[in-house]
């Protein structure tokens, strides 16, 4: 399938080559032309704007938009919109609203548009790990798209089947790495949530290594304290433990470089998610006092920062390439 891709940052411009190298066509945009000019000696068509793009696309023109969430992504929803044909499709991969979604759907559709939410989860890794994808649209829509998504995602690889799980009954979709979860915005809602209780997981990871790094300190009588070698911990705990996960990959292979992740400024930012995540439980009337607690943790990291936030800054960096920088 050709699809334009616009936006060609960290996740952007990585996903288009996964699709490259699935057999898709990519029509690539962004206002950064060299990032351009390197997708297309990958094997892109480039564009240089995006009437270019839409001449370039197929009918109905498929469109992925990979862009901050905010007035950049609406903006250039707004002027996709502005130049599309009935039928074609308009898909939002990064971190929108899911209320947002709700209400583009619809005004999409009084032009004859059909848009999809995409809750895009794999960061950095995902050109060789594959991208886990929540999906929010319209059935006919996701159907027709079902390749796309079937090459961006991660497989079923070598992990093992989930007992229980019936033939027939439960989408062997998920299997492979993404899932239909419903009409437009229920793909960036189950994002959303995924997002906050990352928040929590990092937060819990981040305490933990605090209280093992605090052992050594003057402030406890002397028989009392450890000097805890925190790097080997990270790694037994990779082995066996029933907190292993990818995050504490991240965390181990960050403490192997430099076991006082003197690179990592501590200032942890949020990029939205979690507080919207406890919008919704606010809604709903349901208590998150992790997830609730991990956010107001980064809130204070912007002020007075522990080992415990570098780690969560490690972690960031780890999966998504996030840079922060006190302000």
């Amino acid at each position: 399938m050709k699809i334009g891709m616009i936006g060609l940052g960290r996740m952007g411009g990585n996903m288009a080559r996964r699709l490259m190298r699935g057999g898709h066509q990519i029509v690539a945009y962004d206002r950064d032309a060299d990032a351009v000019a390197k997708l297309v000696a990958d094997g892109a068509e480039g564009a240089v704007s995006l009437d270019e793009a839409r001449g370039k696309l197929d009918s109905p023109a498929i469109w992925w938009v990979m862009l901050p969430a905010g007035d950049i992504t609406e903006q250039t929803i707004d002027a996709i919109a502005g130049k599309a044909n009935d039928g074609d499709i308009i898909i939002d991969g990064g971190n929108s609203f899911y209320k947002d979604d709700i209400r583009r759907a619809k005004k999409l559709a009084e032009q004859g548009l059909h848009y999809v939410d995409v809750g895009t989860s794999g960061g950095v890794w995902g050109l060789e790990r594959g991208y886990c994808m929540m999906i929010g649209g319209d059935d006919a829509t996701l159907e027709l798209l079902d390749p796309i998504f079937d090459t961006l995602a991660p497989g079923t690889g070598d992990i093992p089947r989930t007992p229980n799980r019936a033939d027939g009954v439960a989408d062997k979709r998920a299997e492979k790495g993404y899932i239909f979860a419903g009409p437009p915005g229920a793909g960036h809602f189950v994002k959303m949530v995924h997002n906050g209780i990352e928040y929590g997981l990092m937060q819990a990871y981040a305490e933990g290594f605090d209280v093992l790094k605090g052992k050594a300190s003057d402030k406890l009588p002397e028989d009392q304290r450890f000097e805890l070698n925190l790097t080997d911990i990270a790694e037994v705990w990779r082995r066996g433990s029933v907190i292993s996960s990818w995050l504490l990959d991240l965390s181990a292979s960050a403490l192997a470089k430099d076991g006082h992740l003197s690179q990592f400024s501590g200032h942890v930012a949020d990029s939205g998610e979690g507080r919207w995540t406890i919008d919704a439980a606010m809604e709903e009337a349901v208590p998150i006092n992790v997830l609730a607690a991990s956010l107001f943790a980064r809130y204070r990291s912007r002020v007075d920062t522990t080992f415990g936030d570098k780690m969560l800054s490690a972690m960031r960096y780890g999966f998504g390439g996030h840079v922060e920088i006190p302000q």
